[in-house]
């Protein structure tokens, strides 16, 4: 396990237009198989403002993100972010947590990756 942070801030890919939302979902879920299969895991994948949606019940990314979990990967979400959302209770995947955890966790990191 490396000391990465993987920070998810949208419920997509990259940047797309609204014409191609799916496309940009469907990128997320690529990005996040291929994750599963690279020898070394990030130690941490965090998800704050829209990206908190990734990790709420009926997610397409739910799946990916608890085999993520199960090899070692901390999954860790904004619980303001959470909240702001309406999906605090359908949290999915992982842990909720203040901001002074995520910038813990951010700053103990030897590298934070922005997607």
């Amino acid at each position: 396990m490396n000391n990465t942070m993987i920070l998810v801030t949208k419920s997509g890919l990259g940047t797309v237009s609204p014409d191609d939302t799916a496309f940009g979902v469907d990128m997320l879920d690529k990005f996040f198989h291929t994750l599963e299969r690279l020898p070394e895991k990030p130690a941490v994948i965090c998800f704050y403002t829209e990206g908190v949606k990734c990790v709420a019940e009926g997610s397409p990314f739910v799946l990916g993100l608890k085999l993520l979990e199960s090899l070692g990967s901390q999954v860790v979400s904004c619980l303001t972010c959470l909240n702001y959302y309406g999906i605090e209770d359908q949290l999915a995947v992982g842990q909720a947590r203040g901001m002074p955890d995520i910038l813990r966790l951010m700053t103990e990191a030897n590298k934070v990756i922005t997607i």
